[in-house]
């Protein structure tokens, strides 16, 4: 079992978590009664960040398992390390202005994209060789 990605997956979801608190903090500060997601600048970055990371999950977690599983357990583990500090990076940048998004934007994705080719070589290796 791959024992260090299980804690980085934990601690992806961890961070999603707080993404949504952190949404339902802005609805108060920015008085954005539900289900409303416009309206408000600083509302819409914090709910499009939660949004994001939503969107990134169903391609990151897969990978990040497949490469641990296919290819190198405290590998896919580092690596996924480095997609949840690109988060962090988006969260801040985003948070700051949307043009200063994009720093960790693209960390997460070279991240993600390295998992899943990983994964993707790892599991048609084992087929040649199975």
């Amino acid at each position: 079992m791959p024992k260090y990605t299980a804690v980085v997956m934990l601690l992806s979801l961890l961070l999603y978590f707080w993404l949504g608190f952190r949404v339902g903090q802005a609805r108060v500060k920015f008085r954005m009664p539900a289900p409303a997601t416009a309206g408000n600048p600083d509302f819409e970055r914090a709910f499009r960040i939660q949004m994001n990371t939503l969107e990134w999950l169903p391609i990151f977690l897969p990978s990040l398992w497949l490469a641990a599983v296919y290819f190198n357990d405290l590998a896919a583990a580092f690596v996924g390390l480095v997609w949840i500090v690109g988060r962090v990076l988006y969260m801040n940048g985003y948070t700051q202005a949307p043009g200063k998004r994009e720093t960790g934007f693209f960390l997460q994705a070279i991240a993600t994209g390295v998992l899943w080719v990983s994964a993707l070589i790892g599991a048609v290796m084992s087929l040649l060789h199975g």
